[in-house]
């Protein structure tokens, strides 16, 4: 059998997208390690040094993975009643799914801000906390769905919990021991993709005047710009060891679950 190799043209363009992706992000590094005295990575060292790293960075981790349980919590039941009981009304939680992204965050919180107002959720600190989470929910729902909804059509729920029923599960324990595990990549999957939204957003948090990731990034870019890029360096490197960790985890879970068939 005779093997065909990639014609140049396709080097051509797989080599353009390459410089495309990686050429600002080169410019990026070189200019936050680089000064008139020459090359050094002082920025990066006041980054970390500085008190209001930590602090945004764990608050936007926070509400990412409390987003994340909450959207996975939703999520994964409403799918799995959809295909196993409501087919029929997957049409229109696909519509849903598509409805945040349509919207803009700017107008979506001042939409719930109105809609709020003088209630508890927005009279206090506590209560435009968890409005900022129903807002990242929201624009997480699309995410989390579609992964989840690929993942279960990837396997035959129907049949799993015909045989979980057989064996006397209920249905508490077909969804957390059965179904679940199943679908832990597209969990994953979106969990991460919710991670990487929540950890980047910056409209929400700032018309909420939460201390956040984003808004201190902005915030430090108008002061210090070394600092802010090596800022975006080093967030970016979370977003890829996300990606990454998906890879490993999921890749994982695979070969578990191959095992588990043979």
């Amino acid at each position: 059998m005779v093997k065909k190799s990639a014609s140049p043209l396709a080097w051509l363009w797989l080599l353009i997208a390459v410089l495309y992706l990686f050429l600002p992000l080169v410019a990026m590094i070189w200019s936050s390690i680089t000064t008139p005295r020459g090359v050094t990575f002082v920025a990066y060292s006041e980054v970390f040094a500085a008190p209001k790293f930590a602090e945004t960075f764990l608050f936007s981790l926070r509400a990412a993975l409390i987003t994340i349980v909450i959207s996975a919590g939703l999520v994964v039941p409403t799918a799995y009643w959809v295909t196993l009981r409501l087919p029929k009304a997957r049409p229109i939680i696909e519509f849903l799914t598509v409805v945040p992204l349509v919207i803009p965050a700017l107008l979506m919180t001042f939409g719930l801000i109105r809609f709020f107002n003088s209630t508890p959720l927005t009279n206090s600190s506590n209560g435009v906390y968890i409005l900022m989470l129903g807002a990242y929910v929201i624009i997480s729902f699309p995410f989390m769905y579609r992964s989840v909804d690929a993942a279960m059509q990837s396997v035959n729920i129907r049949t799993l919990t015909e045989a979980a029923q057989c064996l006397g599960a209920g249905w508490g324990t077909i969804l957390l021991r059965v179904i679940f595990p199943n679908l832990l990549p597209g969990v994953l999957n979106g969990s991460f993709i919710t991670f990487s939204i929540v950890l980047g957003e910056f409209t929400i948090a700032s018309l909420l005047a939460q201390p956040a990731f984003s808004p201190y990034m902005l915030d430090l870019s108008s002061r210090e710009a070394d600092q802010a890029t090596a800022l975006g360096i080093i967030s970016f490197a979370l977003t890829w060891g996300s990606v990454l960790l998906i890879q490993v985890i999921g890749r994982g879970r695979s070969g578990l679950n191959a095992a588990t068939v043979r």
